[in-house]
């Protein structure tokens, strides 16, 4: 637990959070700026930063919270869809440096975007960068 983080606060019950799924592993709680009525995140209980610092047990135990309330929230809130994301990092506009994945609740006429639009414009990379990149990305794990 990180006593400045208020993800931690809410899964050792010191601030105040609608808890809508807990294990003992991984919390779930609407979030309070909801983007939708509904906006809900999944945590770990313990404080870990980023997705790398996961186990894969944890980050398995996460999806599978996910997996199990994304229809629950939908159904929930009569949504249409929702998007299901993660960000990494400050730079990915991560605001509580705490893991946390979200369930947005998605509806036909919100004004929303597609999560393609998130990192503004898109690059124009050729086939072998592609595959250099891919590559890369192989080699890496």
């Amino acid at each position: 637990m990180s006593s400045d983080c208020p993800f931690c606060g809410i899964v050792a019950g010191e601030i105040p959070g609608r808890i809508v799924h807990e294990t003992d592993t991984v919390t779930a709680f609407l979030d309070a700026n909801p983007l939708a009525p509904g906006h809900t995140l999944v945590v770990p209980n313990d404080h870990y930063e980023r997705l790398d610092d996961l186990s894969e047990e944890l980050a398995r135990d996460i999806f599978a919270a996910l997996h199990q309330l994304t229809p629950a929230v939908e159904s929930a809130v009569d949504a249409d869809g929702t998007t299901v994301a993660f960000n990494n990092g400050s730079t990915a506009g991560q605001e509580v440096p705490h893991v946390h994945g979200h369930a947005i609740p998605r509806f036909a006429d919100d004004g929303g975007a597609p999560i393609h639009v998130v990192a503004g414009d898109r690059p124009d990379l050729t086939d072998d960068e592609l595959d250099r990149t891919a590559a890369d990305i192989r080699d890496a794990r």
